[in-house]
């Protein structure tokens, strides 16, 4: 079930890794992969250190738009469909930091979710 839903944490870091590919960035190639391969670690510490790469993600992917869309306006192509599509991927990296709410993630990266207790059933 935790499967589900880092599904979209785990894409978006797939297209990330594929966009630093395409503009020739070995080294952001392996550090998106290297947080893909992160989620499989089971640490509290992990969730916040994703939650700010997607952040950095999604502005990553608003900067090339904005790059891409005043290229194309300075030599007169249309720039409105490439827009959208970058939009929505930045819209979608973004949105995929909110799945570390859901009390299926929280309790995969140990978050204690009982009042009074740590994640083993210990008394704080």
């Amino acid at each position: 079930m935790t499967f589900i839903y880092l599904s979209p944490v785990a894409l978006s870091f797939l297209l990330l890794a594929a966009h630093f590919m395409h503009a020739d960035n070995a080294v952001l190639v392996v550090a998106a992969l290297a947080l893909l391969a992160l989620m499989a670690l089971r640490r509290p510490w992990v969730k916040p250190v994703l939650q700010i790469a997607l952040a950095l993600g999604a502005l990553e992917w608003v900067r090339t738009a904005v790059l891409l869309v005043q290229e194309r306006l300075a030599l007169g192509q249309p720039f409105v469909r490439l827009a959208v599509i970058l939009g929505a991927v930045a819209l979608l990296t973004l949105l995929a930091s909110l799945v570390f709410l859901a009390r299926p993630v929280r309790a995969y990266f140990g978050e204690g979710l009982t009042h009074g207790f740590d994640g083993r059933g210990e008394p704080r």
